[in-house]
Order: C-alpha cells, then structure tokens, then sequence
C-alpha cells in the first residue's frame, strides 16, 4: 500500500504542531501550573468513576452499602491513586534525579523543572478535588483535622509550585502519602465485614510500620536537613520561609496524634485475638 505524498505531509504537519504545543504550552512553566492544576482535577474524576465501575462489578457488596458509604469508597479509591502517582514522582525527584542532586550547581532551595512543577500542580488538584468533597459531605468525609491538614498541604504547595521555592522539602512531604493506600485498605476491609480476617491483622501492622517510616521518622529527617540547608531557607520570601518551618511542623504534630490512634488500634486488634 503506497502512501501519497500529501498524507506524509499531513502526518509531518500534525506531529510538528503537537511537538510545538508541547514545547510552548504543556512545558511552558508560565502555564504548565494551570495546566497540571486542572489535569489533577480530571485525574481525581477519572479515578473516582474507575473506582465506581470497578466496584460495581467485582464487589457485590458494593451495591448494599448506603449511598454515603459509596461515594467515600469511591473517593478513597481516588485518594489512593493520587497517593501512588506522587509518591512515585516524589521518590523519583527526590531520590533519582539530578534536580535536588549535590552533583548541580546552585542552591537547592530554589530548584525546580517543568515535571517538578507538574507533579505539583496535579497534587494541587487533587487537594482542591477532595476538599470540595469533603466540605460538600461535611463532616461525612472527614471532620476539622481533615480540613487543615488538606488547608495547609494545598497552601503550601500552591506556593512552592507557583515560585519554585522549597519544592525539595515539599516533594519530602509528600512522600508521606505512602500511607494512605494502606489507611484506605483498612477502611475497606472493615466496611466490607472483614475487619476479623487476617488481612486487616496484617494491614494493621503495615499501616503502623509505614507510618512510623514515612510520617514519622521521615519528618524528623526532613527537619534536620531544613537544619543543614537554614542559611537559603533564610533567603526565601517571608511567605515561603514561614510555610517551610510552620507547615511541616504542624503536619508532624497531626501525624503524632493519628499514629498514637493507629497504635491503640492496633493493639486492640492484638489484644482480641490472644
């Protein structure tokens, strides 16, 4: 089958204008925060009808629960794919690549890339999805604490993504999203009558290990190089040193006060089957 020279013109055209569209629209830091803020939201809507659709099929408890109960299993389901896309991307940014490296030059306090401003604007609208929800269904979804710590997170990552301050100290944060898979996981195993098997033993136990790793130790880590790197954290604007020390400092303290609920939890769950 031959292909004629207008159809080769055609499809050169065509991949020219999306090559062009991605450099100057998608990747343009001017306007890949907008781009990602409304991604993040048509993300969390795609993720809430997966959960929806797939539940229907392959759960059949899924239709007696009450209609509360679906709509907080389905945002669930959207908060844990939100949690495993920025953990991910936040591990790999951190970690993996050369942005927050000791290999590049300049201070890392003022780092960032197009992807690094993506991932946070995905996340933005994300908290913005699940906020709207849970003032919607208030206090069905979550009560105050809910509220703050989803205030806080939204506020400080809309700064560092729109002023490209703090994103190393942001992304750490954000790797305690780790947790919330397995925080989902048990609230569907005990809403789906198995809160007596073994895998809500063992969830438990996960839960409490990742926990202490990731909200926990993992903070104090994260203090300590807010310590180390204190001379350009100083070089901020106000707004972006307050949020540095203030935020974080106030999610620890929220993380102590659940991980002091999931031990109790736990040790009942224990302490039932001896």
């Amino acid at each position: 089958m031959q292909v004629s020279k207008t159809q080769v013109m055609a499809e050169q055209s065509y991949i020219y204008q999306a090559g062009w569209l991605v450099r100057n629209y998608l990747l343009a830091d001017h306007l890949v925060a907008c781009t990602s803020v409304l991604v993040g939201i048509y993300m969390c809507k795609m993720a809430y009808d997966v959960t929806h659709m797939i539940s229907s099929l392959y759960y059949k408890g899924y239709a007696s629960l009450t209609k509360i109960q679906r709509i907080e299993w389905n945002n669930r389901g959207m908060s844990s794919a939100h949690a495993i896309f920025i953990t991910v991307m936040s591990l790999y940014l951190v970690f993996f690549s050369d942005l927050f490296s000791d290999c590049t030059e300049g201070p890392v306090i003022f780092r960032s890339s197009s992807l690094s401003i993506f991932t946070l604007g995905v996340s933005v609208g994300y908290f913005v999805s699940d906020l709207a929800m849970i003032f919607w269904l208030y206090p069905s979804l979550g009560g105050i604490e809910y509220v703050l710590h989803h205030l806080l997170s939204a506020t400080a990552i809309s700064y560092t993504m729109l002023s490209g301050e703090g994103q190393l100290y942001t992304y750490m944060v954000l790797i305690s999203e780790t947790t919330t898979p397995g925080i989902n996981l048990r609230w569907f195993l005990d809403t789906a009558g198995m809160k007596k098997s073994s895998a809500y033993l063992v969830n438990g136990v996960m839960m409490f290990i990742a926990w202490l790793v990731a909200r926990i130790l993992l903070f104090i880590y994260l203090f300590y190089y807010i310590y180390l790197y204190y001379d350009q954290i100083r070089q901020m604007h106000t707004l972006g040193y307050l949020l540095t020390l203030l935020v974080p400092a106030a999610l620890f303290i929220m993380n102590i006060m659940w991980f002091t609920k999931i031990l109790r939890g736990l040790r009942k769950t224990l302490a039932k089957r001896q």
